[in-house]
């Protein structure tokens, strides 16, 4: 009996392997949305921060969640804790950094414009659930809280303009 059993799972998993994985149009887009690493908050003054240790660290972390990744861009605010967030994921892609001004997107054209390609996007806590409603069309997402630094969106967009959307928390 136990002969059969492996048997049938030896087949079953060889079945299995041969099956072919759902093919991907070449037009569908990915999004990554996150926010900036840790920011040193030492200095109330600053407007335009570096990032803590901890957030040099996360930084790196991040490149290491997009290892297997191959991103087209990586898009981030000028400030530096967006810049120092985005470079390491974009230095193991060989891209250089691109920038944009949140309030400025316009959602179809940047769609458009994106059509078959992955980004990273790096943004601010009040920027980025922004940027998310706005090509939902919805405000599915809470706000994200100013201690809150581990948020990855990520939004699908199929040939067909269907937009499949998630949440992870990588902490």
């Amino acid at each position: 009996m136990k002969k059969y059993i492996i048997l049938l799972l030896v087949i079953t998993l060889s079945l299995t392997s041969f099956a072919q994985e759902p093919e991907i149009s070449e037009e569908t887009s990915t999004f990554y949305f996150i926010r900036h690493a840790e920011k040193n908050r030492s200095d109330k003054e600053n407007k335009n921060p570096n990032l803590t240790q901890k957030g040099v660290l996360r930084a790196a972390k991040w490149s290491l969640v997009f290892q297997n990744i191959n991103f087209d861009a990586v898009y981030t605010t000028t400030y530096q804790r967006t810049r120092q967030t985005a470079l390491p994921t974009a230095e193991k892609n060989g891209l250089k950094l691109s920038y944009y001004n949140p309030s400025e997107i316009n959602r179809k054209n940047f769609l458009f414009s994106n059509t078959g390609k992955t980004l990273l996007v790096v943004g601010h806590s009040n920027t980025i659930p922004q940027l998310v409603y706005t090509f939902l069309c919805t405000e599915k997402y809470s706000n994200i809280d100013d201690k809150n630094n581990a948020n990855l969106y990520i939004l699908t967009v199929s040939s067909d303009g269907e937009i499949s959307d998630s949440l992870l928390v990588i902490d």
